[in-house]
């Protein structure tokens, strides 16, 4: 199978994932500024979620450029993945409803947790595939920003029981943690292309 299937399977998929996430957003009762003022914590949650989802679409396009060969092994662990991040849009309109409450941001966490191990399990399928010395694999040898992330989803599930707030700021860290580009990938890529 060629690359770009998966990559255009796992585009719509995202695509759904957000319309879903904006489709939660309802019209306020009223027909002044002031009655948008509820849907605050929704909107809140939305804005998060919808740069979540952003950052795994461009960090996944950029993942799926170093694949030469698709293996099942590859479509399962993307499924996975996938699978996670469809629960991101319930997760989301459960925290914005809530207002932020402990379980649900508990649940938020949970989920962008196992997101983020099955997207070190996707990378490490497709190392696997194309071996230790594949654009990948000398890519990710040290990903400070991957296991911060993991160690701050599972502190902030802790946390939210305690201190909710912080954890969404834990959250929301993260995501900003993530905004600042991870070139790892395009500068071993341009690094080969000039090689050949």
């Amino acid at each position: 199978m060629r690359r770009g299937r998966i990559e255009a399977f796992s585009d719509g998929v995202l695509a759904i994932i957000i319309t879903i996430m904006v489709l939660e957003l309802k019209v306020p009762e009223g027909h002044a500024f002031a009655d948008l003022w509820p849907l605050a914590p929704r909107f809140v949650g939305y804005v998060l979620s919808f740069l979540y989802i952003g950052l795994y679409w461009n960090n996944h396009h950029h993942l799926l450029h170093t694949v030469e060969h698709v293996t099942g092994a590859m479509l399962w662990a993307n499924i996975h993945l996938l699978f996670w991040l469809s629960l991101v849009p319930v997760t989301t309109d459960w925290v914005g409803e809530s207002h932020f409450a402990a379980a649900p941001l508990a649940l938020y966490g949970f989920v962008l947790l196992m997101a983020a191990l099955a997207w070190l399990v996707l990378e490490q399928v497709i190392v696997r595939v194309h071996g230790r010395g594949s654009v990948l694999a000398q890519a990710i040898r040290r990903s400070p920003k991957e296991a911060s992330s993991v160690v701050a989803y599972a502190v902030a599930i802790g946390m939210s029981f305690w201190l909710p707030w912080l954890s969404a700021l834990l959250y929301a860290g993260v995501a900003i943690l993530w905004l600042i580009p991870d070139r790892r990938i395009e500068r071993r890529l341009t690094r080969t292309e000039g090689e050949r």
